[in-house]
């Protein structure tokens, strides 16, 4: 169901067949977590981190101001999660690990979360890959205020990727316009990369050809 959108500040959601309640709101009792298909259970908080490593602005000598800029790092993945220590399992456990300290770590794993907010159709459920995690740190409290023992554990990956569930490579954003039905700046037929970049096919962005040519053809200048 598209956004109406009747100018700034004006955004209603409404069902297309009138003004029939709904939501938009996505919730977290939609997410579910897994590791090699097997779901983490007892989970109260994931959190995923996504930042750019740097961006570099070209300044030049006679120029007040920025005459250029670009990236000059890989994006870095971290995160954390929040676990109560549940049926027997400590929080490394729970990620289908067979040790229960980080210095035991030796090969890394893949976090995948499931997101079925748009509905009950499995092919519309959009599964996140986080790849090659590392464990950085595990940390928990003994406490008499509070007998609940909750873990948390830090890490950090390679890289991210999403996808739906029903076609695998597909972006979860679409080609000409995104999921609320509004147009895209740049949709998949003069901008490739982006989506390949978001679905897995790469790293980054920015590794692919032509990065010039889709630039001006974005509407960008050079001097």
């Amino acid at each position: 169901m598209p956004v109406r959108i009747e100018g700034p500040g004006k955004t209603r959601i409404n069902s297309v067949e009138g003004d029939a309640a709904r939501t938009a709101t996505h919730l977290s009792t939609n997410i579910y977590i897994s590791v090699n298909g097997t779901s983490v259970g007892a989970v109260q908080s994931l959190q995923v981190s996504e930042e750019r490593g740097g961006i570099k602005f070209i300044d030049e000598v006679g120029t007040d101001g920025h005459i250029d800029s670009a990236p000059n790092a890989s994006t870095n993945i971290t995160g954390s999660c929040k676990r109560v220590r549940f049926d027997g399992q400590r929080i490394a456990e729970a990620f289908m690990r067979g040790f229960v300290h980080v210095h035991a770590q030796r090969i890394p794993f893949d976090i995948v979360i499931h997101d079925n907010f748009s509905g009950a159709d499995e092919a519309s459920i959009v599964i996140t890959t986080i790849r090659n995690v590392w464990i950085k740190g595990i940390s928990y409290d003994y406490q008499s205020g509070d007998f609940v023992i909750v873990e948390d554990m830090r890490w950090e990956a390679e890289g991210i990727e999403s996808t739906l569930q029903g076609a695998p490579g597909e972006s979860v954003v679409g080609t000409t316009s995104n999921n609320a039905g509004i147009p895209l700046s740049g949709d998949s037929a003069s901008n490739p990369y982006e989506v390949s970049a978001d679905t897995g096919d790469y790293r980054g962005a920015l590794d692919a050809p032509g990065l010039l040519e889709a630039f001006n053809a974005a509407g960008g200048r050079t001097r």
